[in-house]
């Protein structure tokens, strides 16, 4: 059968970039790999067609000859008739960046270095339910979790003191054996050893050979003022000990901050409603607003306030996070409060008020926005 031009075997146009010509390849080695189609002999010409391609379109000497002579121009030129095992001295050169896709497929595995198997430990989550004054201007909370420590019986190595641990025979340490499939050879994780090189001997029988126990841990969390919901805290170092003496995960704590019942918060700023008397509206007053910390800010009514009115003090709003010395501001929001039992005495005033007024029986609409 005639062989079809490489370009149109991978999918891929002339002017094709490296990375696009091994993402075609890539696509088609996980459509057609002999171990998904086993006995399927069209299954694995097919892969044989697209191994070919690769090997020569990503070559660059070998592309160019191809280019401007065809097939002719890479006679010779190949690393062996039909010797695939040989095209990639290791499957992962084509699929190292996508290994879990590849161990899906065919359950392999990537040796596992000295440093690999000395893991960093989980980052941990914490959700923490902050009270609204203790957000604004900052607090201390101790907060209990569960997270993986190091087992001090054998100081997470997983071995009874004085035994620790030997090669692994099945793999040589390697933490991967090799299976052959036809003209390829795949990897996957050493079944004795779980892929890290090496057997415990003697297990710790605090840990059962983990070098890792489940605790309790209990620390004290530094709430910075201003800080607001949605906001996390990174406590490094605080999540689950690394295996193998790894170094350990952090903490990351999840701020929520429960309502206040009279203050509301926009950003930096602080906004609460104060009632005040008909007359603290007409003829204007000063009065004092009990602030978020309980002291007694002295405020200015002006005379003819009219209900909804707000009031700006400035500096008297939230921290800023990581900048305590400036603050936002406060906006109090003022309600004339309408009397609601009154004596003979109070009612004859007002009608006397009402007349000198000039009330109006038929009060003309006002605009909307003026409200």
């Amino acid at each position: 059968m005639a062989k079809r031009d490489y370009y149109e075997v991978l999918g891929v146009s002339k002017d094709a970039s490296k990375e696009e010509i091994k993402k075609a390849y890539r696509k088609l080695a996980i459509a057609y790999h002999p171990d998904r189609n086993p006995g399927n002999a069209e299954a694995e010409e097919a892969f044989k067609e697209a191994t070919d391609a690769y090997e020569v379109l990503s070559n660059d000497q070998k592309r160019m000859a191809y280019d401007q002579f065809g097939f002719a121009g890479v006679e010779g030129m190949s690393s062996g008739a039909h010797d695939y095992s040989t095209v990639f001295r290791d499957f992962e050169d084509i699929f190292g960046d996508f290994s879990s896709i590849f161990d899906s497929f065919f359950g392999g595995g990537r040796r596992r270095s000295s440093r690999e198997s000395r893991m960093r430990g989980a980052d941990l989550r914490y959700q923490l339910e902050v009270d609204f004054k203790d957000a604004v201007f900052g607090t201390q909370a101790e907060i209990a979790y569960q997270r993986n420590a190091t087992c001090s019986a054998c100081k997470g190595t997983g071995a009874v003191e004085g035994s620790g641990r030997k090669i692994c025979p099945t793999c040589g340490g390697s933490g991967q054996v090799r299976r052959s499939s036809g003209f390829f050879s795949i990897a996957s994780p050493c079944s004795t050893c779980g892929g890290e090189g090496y057997v415990i001997e003697r297990p710790c029988g605090e840990c059962h050979g983990s070098g890792l126990l489940r605790r309790r841990q209990r620390i004290k969390v530094t709430i910075p003022a201003g800080i607001e919901t949605g906001k996390r805290i990174n406590i490094p170092g605080q999540g689950d000990a690394g295996p193998n003496g790894g170094s350990p995960g952090d903490l990351y704590v999840d701020i929520r901050v429960t309502p206040h019942d009279h203050f509301e918060r926009d950003g930096n700023d602080l906004y609460c409603v104060v009632p005040i008397s008909i007359t603290q509206a007409a003829l204007g007053a000063e009065i004092f607003v009990t602030s978020l910390d309980g002291g007694k800010i002295k405020v200015k009514i002006p005379a003819g306030t009219q209900t909804g009115k707000i009031l700006r003090i400035r500096n008297e709003g939230v921290p800023y996070l990581h900048n305590s010395n400036h603050r936002g501001d406060l906006y109090v929001k003022v309600v004339v409060k309408t009397p609601t039992k009154l004596s003979g005495r109070e009612k004859e005033l007002l009608r006397d008020l009402a007349r000198l007024q000039g009330e109006e029986k038929s009060p003309t609409p006002v605009p909307l926005k003026e409200l």
